[in-house]
């Protein structure tokens, strides 16, 4: 592997010579794309996240031998991933050999308000994949499944340390998306009663709950999920508040007549087919003035660069589903007897409030 470098005498010398037809040389453009192709800077942010450097530095900066002896690392090889994250402005080297924090290493603390630290996990069978993610543009498969013979989640469950870690870094995620969801939705003081479909282990509807104190919650996932939601609860004080159901979104009644119905990252994992069953029994569940609040991406065209856009990806090379357009939600939702009322834009995903047709 090599870093692509061109140096600027080179650039100049090539400009000077250009021919009629041939593009023109934008050195600004050529560092740009190196910089965005390169996979050097991202593997040691995951690395440094799975040592917990950036704990080790809350109480100020340290010497990379302290810091290593702390981390379980190897002091040269830390130093060089430390150089090369400074230079991007990730962590500074303050003086020879000594690094701290800065801003953007900040949230890979694990006590920041929306720590990242876990959000970017190594995951061998993850990285095995995206090494044939051109099998997946010539064919449109799962090179996850190519390459391991078998879907994301039965690989995961015969793999129980990097599900462990897919967890944390799926936590991570809903951290960010309990504080955008809150501030981007202006219509909570209204809603007395939400219920959190394929909610997990309720980590999302806490974090909602513990801020929303006037309402109430049902947590509605599959039994083994929602196996270890009672600790949770108890631990943040909302056993009263939130009650527990374990079930099968196409095989067992969906909680009925709650004001909200919450599905956060949930239809983009399912076919049309599917999505249709789902929408349609959250529909039969809903009272003629509840809402549906729809949280994952979606596929808006044009060059703008969103989240949504990359997660899709995922999915594509994963084998997970897929982000639709907005009008193919429209589509989706409409056949299930329920219309979109307004689409929220939020710094993770679109907000999509759906109403039912009446």
């Amino acid at each position: 592997m090599r870093i692509a470098s061109i140096p600027a005498e080179e650039i100049d010398m090539q400009d000077e010579v250009s021919t009629a037809g041939r593009p023109h040389i934008d050195i600004t453009s050529v560092r740009r794309l190196s910089e965005l192709a390169d996979y050097v800077v991202p593997f040691a942010i995951r690395a440094v996240c799975s040592l917990g450097v950036a704990d080790h530095l809350i109480d100020g900066p340290l010497p990379v031998p302290d810091l290593a002896k702390r981390c379980n690392a190897e002091p040269v090889a830390l130093q060089r991933a430390l150089r090369a994250l400074a230079g991007k402005g990730i962590f500074t080297e303050c003086e020879p050999g000594v690094f701290g924090l800065t801003a953007l290493a900040q949230p890979l603390r694990s006590d920041h308000p929306v720590s990242l630290g876990d959000a970017y996990p190594l995951l061998p069978g993850d990285l095995q994949a995206w090494a044939h993610f051109d099998y997946t543009l010539r064919t449109g498969l799962s090179s996850f499944e190519y390459v391991h013979g078998m879907g994301y989640w039965e690989y995961m469950a015969e793999h129980p340390e990097e599900s462990k870690r897919f967890d944390g870094s799926q936590a991570a995620g809903t951290r960010m998306e309990v504080r955008t969801v809150l501030s981007a939705y202006d219509s909570w003081a209204g809603l007395t009663s939400v219920v959190d479909l394929g909610g997990g282990n309720g980590t999302f509807l806490i974090g909602m709950l513990s801020r929303l104190r006037h309402m109430r919650g049902t947590l509605f996932d599959q039994p083994h999920v929602v196996a270890g939601a009672p600790a949770l609860l108890s631990a943040a004080g909302l056993t009263e508040r939130i009650a527990v159901k374990g079930g099968s979104f196409f095989d067992d009644e969906i909680p009925p007549g709650a004001d909200a119905y919450l599905l956060k990252r949930v239809l983009w994992s399912w076919t049309d087919d599917h999505a249709h069953t789902l929408l349609t029994r959250v529909r039969a569940a809903m009272r003629d003035d509840s809402r549906l609040l729809v949280h994952e991406p979606v596929a808006f065209p044009g060059d703008t660069d969103e989240v949504g856009k990359a997660y899709d990806l995922i999915l594509l090379a994963m084998g997970g589903g897929c982000a639709r357009t907005e009008e193919q939600l429209r589509a989706l939702f409409g056949g299930a007897g329920l219309r979109i009322n307004r689409v929220i834009p939020t710094p993770m995903f679109p907000l999509v409030e759906v109403l039912p047709v009446t």
